[in-house]
Order: C-alpha cells, then sequence, then structure tokens
C-alpha cells in the first residue's frame, strides 16, 4: 500500500460504527477462550510442575505488549482486516499477503489442533478406537465434512448465538475455579526447585496456543465506535480477564490434582471436575469442551474462507476460490478448500505438535505488528486523542524482544518450515503480479 494513502480504506465511511467497549471485550475473550485451555495445564505441569504459573504470566506480558501495538495501530488505522491490514499498511502490498498467510496457516493449524482434541475427546468418552488409525481419521473427515457442508448451505451466526457459546463455554470453566478452590491442598502449590529457563520457554510457546486469537475483535476495525477510546480500553480489558481466568484454572488444577496433574495430557479440567463434583463433573466439562471446539470450528469455517474468497477476487489465488454456489450464495470452493487443509493437518498430526506450530505462526504475525507498530508511529498522522503507547518505542521493542525470546524456543525443523513457507510465499507473489501485469510468458 501506498504510503501517502489514507488510514481508511474505499467503502469504509459506509460501515456502521457500532461496536463498543463491551462488545469489544467480549468479542475479543470470546475469541481466545477455546478447547486450549481445556488440555494444556496438564502439558505445562508436566514441563514445570507448580511453577507452570510463571508460564502463565510470560504470556500475559507478551500477550499485553503486543495487543498494545495492536491498539497504537487500530485506535487510528480504521481499516477492518486486523493484524493483515496493519501490516500492509506499514509495509505494503507483499507483506500483508505474507501477513494473510501465516495467519491462514495459523488458524488451519490451530482449527486442525481442536479437532484432534474433539475426536480424542470422544475416543475417551464413547469408543476408544476413535484414538488411532482409519476411525480417527474417519471421525476427523465426518467433522470437519459436516462444518463445510452446513456453511455452505448458508448458516449464519447472530449475535444471540455468540453470546450463548460464550456463555456456554465460561459456564463449565467457572464452575472449576469455583468448586475447584473450595477443594486445593495448598502444599501441592509448593515448588520443589527452580526449573531451567529454557523450560519455561519451551513451556509458554506451547501454551501461547491458548492466548491466540483475541487480536481478531480488531478485524472489523472500520466498524467499532469511537476507536481511539474504545480499542484500549477493550482489549486492556480483555487482556486482563484472560490472564486472571487462565491462571486461575492452572492454580486450581493444580491445587486439586497435585504431581497427579502432570499425567492428564487429555482432560485435565475434567479431571478437576470429577474431583470436586463425581462423573456429572467431567461430563459437563467434556460437553464444554465440545460447545467450545464446535462453535470456534464453526465460525472459523465461516469466515477463514471470506478471506480466501477475497484473496482469489483480488487475482492473488486460483479463480476458482472465487467461485459462489448458485444456489447457496456461499464460496463453496473456498469453504471446501478450507476444510480439507484442515483435515490434512489434523490426520497428519497430534495436539501438541499442532499447537506448537500455531503459536510459531501467530508469533511470527504478532512480529509483524510489532515492527508495523513501530514503523506507523513515526510515519502516520495521528487523528486527535488517537492511543499512543507510553515510552514512545519501548513497548514495540519490548514486543519484538519477547516474541523473538518465545519463538527461538521453536525447533530448528518449524522455525526452517516457516521461512520456507515465506520464501515460495514471496516467489508465488512475484510470480503472480508479473502474470497480472504482462500475462502468460511468451512461447
Amino acid at each position: 500500500m501506498a504510503a501517502e494513502q489514507q488510514q481508511t480504506s474505499p467503502g469504509t465511511e459506509q460501515l456502521v460504527r457500532a461496536i463498543g467497549p463491551w462488545g469489544l471485550s467480549a468479542t475479543a475473550v470470546n475469541g481466545a477462550i477455546g478447547a486450549g485451555i481445556f488440555v494444556l495445564p496438564g502439558l505445562v505441569a508436566a514441563i514445570l510442575g507448580p511453577a507452570a504459573i510463571v508460564a502463565y504470566l510470560i504470556c500475559g506480558a507478551a500477550l499485553a505488549l503486543v495487543l498494545t501495538c495492536f491498539v497504537e495501530i487500530g485506535s487510528f488505522v480504521q481499516r477492518s482486516g486486523g493484524s493483515v491490514a496493519y501490516i500492509e499498511e506499514a509495509f505494503g502490498p507483499l507483506a500483508g499477503f505474507l501477513g494473510w498467510l501465516v495467519y491462514s496457516g495459523g488458524i488451519i493449524l490451530s482449527s486442525a489442533a481442536l479437532g484432534t482434541v474433539l475426536v480424542a475427546s470422544a475416543a475417551v468418552s464413547l469408543w476408544p478406537a476413535l484414538a488411532r488409525g482409519l476411525p480417527r481419521a474417519a471421525a476427523l473427515l465426518l467433522l470437519f465434512g459436516a462444518l463445510a457442508l452446513v456453511n455452505i448451505r448458508g448458516v449464519r451466526q447472530g449475535l444471540r448465538l455468540a453470546v450463548t457459546l460464550t456463555v456456554a463455554k465460561l459456564a463449565p470453566l467457572l464452575f472449576v475455579i469455583v468448586g475447584g478452590a473450595l477443594a486445593m491442598h495448598w502444599q501441592h502449590l509448593r515448588w520443589n526447585g527452580w526449573p531451567p529457563m529454557s523450560n519455561f520457554g519451551r513451556a509458554a510457546l506451547l501454551l501461547f496456543f491458548a492466548f491466540q486469537g483475541s487480536e481478531d475483535a480488531l478485524t472489523p476495525s472500520g466498524e467499532i465506535r469511537d476507536p481511539a477510546r474504545t480499542v484500549p480500553r477493550a482489549i486492556f480489558g480483555a487482556t486482563t480477564a484472560l490472564i486472571l481466568i487462565y491462571a486461575s484454572l492452572q492454580v486450581v488444577s493444580q491445587g486439586v490434582l497435585g504431581a497427579a496433574l502432570a499425567h492428564q495430557s487429555l482432560e485435565p479440567l475434567a479431571a478437576v471436575a470429577r474431583r470436586v463434583a463425581g462423573p456429572g463433573g467431567g461430563t459437563l466439562l467434556r460437553a464444554g469442551l465440545a460447545i467450545s471446539i464446535l462453535g470456534l470450528l464453526s465460525g472459523r469455517l465461516l469466515n477463514a474462507p471470506r478471506a480466501f474468497f477475497r484473496i482469489a477476487q483480488d487475482g492473488m489465488l486460483p479463480a476458482a476460490l472465487a467461485r459462489v454456489h448458485p444456489r447457496f450464495r456461499t464460496p463453496d470452493r473456498a469453504i471446501l478448500t478450507v476444510a480439507a487443509l484442515m483435515f490434512l493437518a489434523a490426520v497428519t498430526g497430534e495436539f501438541r505438535r499442532l499447537a506448537v506450530l500455531s503459536s510459531v505462526s501467530f508469533l511470527t504475525l504478532y512480529l509483524g505488528v510489532c515492527l508495523a507498530a513501530l514503523r506507523l508511529r513515526y510515519t502516520r498522522p495521528r487523528q486527535p486523542g488517537a492511543f499512543r503507547a507510553p515510552g514512545g518505542p519501548l513497548v514495540g521493542v519490548l514486543g519484538v524482544a519477547i516474541v523473538v525470546w518465545l519463538l527461538a524456543h521453536s525447533t530448528l525443523a518449524e522455525l526452517a518450515a516457516m521461512t520456507g513457507m515465506l520464501a515460495v510465499a514471496a516467489a508465488y507473489y512475484a510470480g503472480r503480479m508479473r502474470w497480472r501485469r504482462h500475462g502468460p510468458p511468451a512461447r
């Protein structure tokens, strides 16, 4: 995007600015709280033991720094598109395309991870054969295929459904916090020493899977009312709520289960609920897990294909992805493509690996946003009253530093995969732009 382009995109003035602080906060919390927190307390405890709470504080600090950069940009750049729009605003169309690719990859990987959790939970509670092999693959195919079919037929999620799903996913979590607090054994929270710093990095990288997603609330930036005031209040409030909820769940789980928490790699919160309320508590948590996953996956298969559809309309993806179903008026080929990619990632991976790869994708995107905030601070005029992070560029620099530190705990294979994907995408972008300017090469 050219440097002299205005802060608003064409058509933005036609949008209704109806999203206020409470609505934006609720959307941010809803976007972050998903299946990850139902599973991760046990995996993090296996790495850090009772010291796992420190990993939550690290992730909370990282999220606060990154979202401060989001808030600074979002309070004056009034384009819809969220992180991808911010990166494009700062660094141009190529960076925006790469940002879209990284974001889409993160969404696909995290959705695949959620699918594996849902099937694993069904294997525990319904049919053990679903845990592996052909039955597992068939269950994943049925899950993503059914959701794709529903979205192709034109399902629309209204505000009432979104609120219902939010309450449905928060209710069992609050039950664990309140009920578990009454059944805690404080001796289970004692540390037996300070784990190695590398363990904190590995645990935080895995745990970041549960924190990602709140920034999606800023995607409809063109519809936020008084963004200079609404964005900071809503995002900082949502960040505080997330840290409190997640940290409380980890402390309660550790206090109730003690050392046994480290062996609960599939259903740690359900194990806490069973300890507090018997079999009925475990059933409640499994139901909450299923509702949370289905709600998130349905929403992602509603939204992510529209991004593929828009990029295809712009000529940067094959034109077939811009096809609209003649009867249902939905981007059916884009929906099927995204669902197929989610299924392939889920059937070839397991939760921990997919969660880490998703975290690497989103952290790469967050790195781009932190760098964009540093650049736009000095290259874009501000509206009166727009939010500016305290300390000048310090927040952006610290955000870059902590994101790079977290990424440094990825394996070389994970970093090589991300670097290779970006290189291939940049080459594809260059070739596609040449095709659009000059047509196919002469034979």
